[in-house]
């Protein structure tokens, strides 16, 4: 097993997605939270980009200090406003260690504090550095931004900026995640 795939599996075997009306966990997010695990129990190398059936990527909802906002990242393949994040790496140990680092080197910020545990699953088609279409498994984590934190663009990425959470660029799909932060959150991204 390479990298965080061992982190992978035991963290996806024990997350209980968020809960919907009635206390039950999301049976989407628990749908894809089998997948992923099945993925993972098949797969010694579905950490790894050279995966090519589809590998398994963490990504992370930067907020900031007061809460408020969320730094997103204008993605030049895909040409939509995205989280930050990307593939796990080999000296990843962990999914919310790879989060970090990709929050981290996409951002310029330091000082980032993420939370161990994820907060939301996708999967998405893509056209990867492997050239190939693929699918990007994504777990979701929160990371906190320190105070004043002033973002850098990385050479990954056309335009990087703050928007606010009540008011999210179009053409990308931010809302589930938001919302999935939001209830992991209690309804309240200020920081206490």
């Amino acid at each position: 097993m390479n990298g965080p795939h061992t982190d992978a599996l035991h963290t996806l075997e024990d997350w209980t997605p968020p809960t919907v009306v009635g206390g039950v966990p999301d049976p989407g997010q628990e749908a894809l939270r089998h997948a992923f695990v099945g993925l993972l129990r098949a797969r010694g190398d579905s950490c790894l980009r050279e995966c090519e059936p589809g590998h398994v990527t963490s990504s992370a909802l930067v907020l900031d200090h007061s809460g408020e906002h969320t730094m997103l990242t204008l993605h030049p393949r895909v040409g939509r406003w995205l989280q930050l994040g990307g593939h796990c790496e080999p000296a990843d140990e962990t999914l919310a260690a790879a989060a970090l680092r990709e929050a981290t080197e996409e951002s310029g910020i330091e000082g980032l504090v993420v939370d161990p545990d994820p907060v939301h699953l996708d999967v998405h088609p893509v056209n990867c550095s492997l050239g190939k279409p693929t699918r990007h498994f994504d777990v979701r984590f929160v990371v906190r931004a320190p105070s004043g934190a002033v973002p850098r663009r990385s050479e990954e990425s056309v335009d990087l900026r703050w928007w606010p959470l009540d008011s999210l660029p179009g053409g990308g799909d931010l809302t589930p995640l938001v919302t999935a932060a939001s209830s992991r959150l209690g309804g309240d991204f200020a920081r206490n």
